[in-house]
């Protein structure tokens, strides 16, 4: 159970297919604006510690991180090997489906921020894997949840389609967070006049 007030069905898609068949082709493209990867950026600029260890869960093959800052490792976790292998920013990389293992092959408390940008929505046990991130971070350290209004939509939670709007969707990783076990979570909104929104929920252990 993810969150005992909602069903297991909250968390299923409408393509049940496995997760690995749909991601096999890479795709070199950005899945948000030029403006709403300048507010991830900017985020990322402000909470990731200059120097620091990072890892940046269910990434591709951009990272948004800031180009003027260096990291002393930035570990990348995918779907999808061919996209992870052209990320310059990772200095290494692992691809696991988090759908089918939730649990990170990473040592605890080894990193001092966590980044998922644009892929929470797909998570079908969303606890588990937020306590896993719990368990990797240090005290203190952030975790930075990003999202827009893009999904593949059959690849997205019943529950997340369900709410479709973006507060609501940022309540719910609140709760997400909540229940894996961070002492506070911030929400953050960059909501453009044109172009796309960009919702980000932070968590600390």
């Amino acid at each position: 159970m993810q969150l005992p007030h909602l069903p297991p069905e909250a968390f299923r898609k409408a393509d049940s297919s496995p997760d690995h068949l749909f991601y096999q082709q890479p795709r070199f493209v950005t899945h948000i604006d030029d403006a709403a990867i300048a507010a991830v950026t900017a985020t990322y600029r402000e909470m990731l510690p200059p120097g620091g260890t990072v890892l940046d869960l269910m990434s591709s093959w951009v990272s948004h991180l800031p180009p003027e800052i260096h990291y002393g490792e930035v570990i990348g976790h995918g779907m999808n090997e061919a996209e992870l292998a052209a990320n310059k920013r990772l200095s290494r990389w692992f691809v696991q489906d988090l759908n089918s293992e939730p649990t990170l092959p990473l040592t605890e408390a080894a990193f001092n921020a966590v980044c998922l940008c644009v892929s929470v929505q797909y998570l079908q046990q969303p606890v588990t894997v937020f306590q896993e991130v719990a368990r990797v971070l240090r005290q203190g350290a952030p975790f930075v949840v990003s999202f827009s209004n893009r999904c593949f939509p059959t690849k997205a939670v019943a529950i997340w389609q369900a709410l479709g709007d973006g507060a609501e969707q940022q309540r719910l990783i609140g709760a997400y967070m909540k229940a894996a076990g961070f002492q506070t979570v911030e929400d953050r909104t960059h909501q453009p006049v044109a172009g796309d929104p960009l919702w980000t929920v932070i968590g600390r252990r």
